[in-house]
């Protein structure tokens, strides 16, 4: 068994990826009853919907999970940019005969600014915590650790790294570029190095005390096994996960990640406010207007998307994915630990 597994009390190396939306108590609960660490994204979630989320994954597992934060700057609301930025898409609107909403709203908060769910992990007090765009207060850090709590943060270049270390996690998530959802760099407004997930494992394997788990792009048993000859002590997984029948993806995320586009990801900010991998939709590429904050953008797209699909269109929908899309399988979570085991050790 390796260090990280006893670490976070699991009998495999394999984390599925906290993905909001996507995953699910009964994703979570099946991946961790396997010997995997499952995973709940709670970024877009309220205190409430929190313990919800715990409550009905502890009936299905007694086995460790992890709940992941989104760590970012809170939002700065600006009128006239969220204006601007509706106006642009007045005429995507217009073709499913909606209005673009008045205003837009910062529909979660950043953790950074939630200290009523800080109070919510110290008492629920989670196997593992990870933190994805950034990391909270190191006070924060110590007192979830104080209550037996493993915490992991996600990095994408080595100085990010440092950072993380420096604060006291107990391990790194090192994302590459291929991965779907969410790139979690700290600062987007200084740019994305957009390292390669076996570049950044080598670098941060050579730099960093912490165990590093390898996320990016690998789907299989060989991806695996290429990540820990690098030096990961284990690995995550998203896109691998989201044609299993546990996740929360509907049916045309499944048909769209079954066909031709799953092999032509691309990185967008127009959706969120932040740049994330998906299927490319209608709202990738040069839009030609300021973007308002993340995820005051988010709530410009989730309104397109709701106009268009009720009219049967899903052309603006956020369909995540990273680069090894179509390697992805449709099978119960279960069975796909059980197979990537089986082909890790191949």
């Amino acid at each position: 068994m390796s260090s990280l597994c006893t670490l976070l009390g699991i009998r495999h190396p394999i984390i599925q990826a906290p993905m909001v939306g996507v995953s699910t108590p009964a994703l979570a609960a099946a991946v961790s009853e396997a010997g995997g660490l499952g995973s709940l994204g709670l970024g877009a979630s309220s205190t409430a919907q929190a313990r919800e989320l715990v409550e009905q994954t502890r009936a299905l597992t007694a086995k460790a999970f992890n709940l992941n934060l989104f760590c970012h700057r809170p939002a700065t609301a600006d009128a006239a940019r969220e204006a601007a930025w509706l106006e642009r898409l007045r005429p995507l609107f217009a073709e499913f005969g909606a209005e673009p909403p008045a205003r837009l709203r910062e529909i979660y908060q950043s953790f950074l600014a939630d200290p009523n769910m800080l109070e919510l992990l110290l008492e629920l007090r989670p196997a593992v915590v990870s933190f994805h765009f950034g990391m909270p207060p190191q006070d924060w850090i110590e007192r979830l650790q104080r209550v037996g709590i493993r915490t992991l943060a996600c990095v994408t270049t080595p100085e990010e790294a440092r950072l993380a270390e420096a604060a006291g996690v107990d391990a790194l998530v090192a994302q590459g570029v291929e991965a779907g959802g969410h790139r979690g760099v700290f600062a987007p407004e200084h740019g994305d190095a957009g390292l390669g997930t076996l570049a950044l494992v080598r670098l941060l394997a050579q730099q960093s005390r912490l165990p590093v788990i390898a996320a990016g792009g690998i789907m299989d048993g060989a991806g695996i096994r290429a990540a820990l000859a690098l030096g990961a002590s284990g690995v995550q997984l998203g896109t691998a996960f989201v044609l299993c029948p546990e996740s929360a993806a509907n049916a045309a995320y499944r048909a769209a990640l079954k066909g031709e586009q799953a092999a032509r990801t691309e990185i967008t900010a127009n959706i969120s406010g932040r740049p994330a991998r998906g299927l490319p939709n209608r709202l990738y590429g040069d839009l030609g207007a300021a973007l308002p904050d993340y995820p005051i953008c988010y709530d410009a797209a989730k309104a397109l998307h709701a106009a268009a699909s009720a009219r049967g269109n899903h052309d603006f929908a956020a369909q995540w994915a990273g680069q090894g899309a179509p390697l992805a399988r449709e099978m119960p979570a279960a069975e796909l630990l059980a197979t990537l085991v089986k082909e890790m050790h191949a």
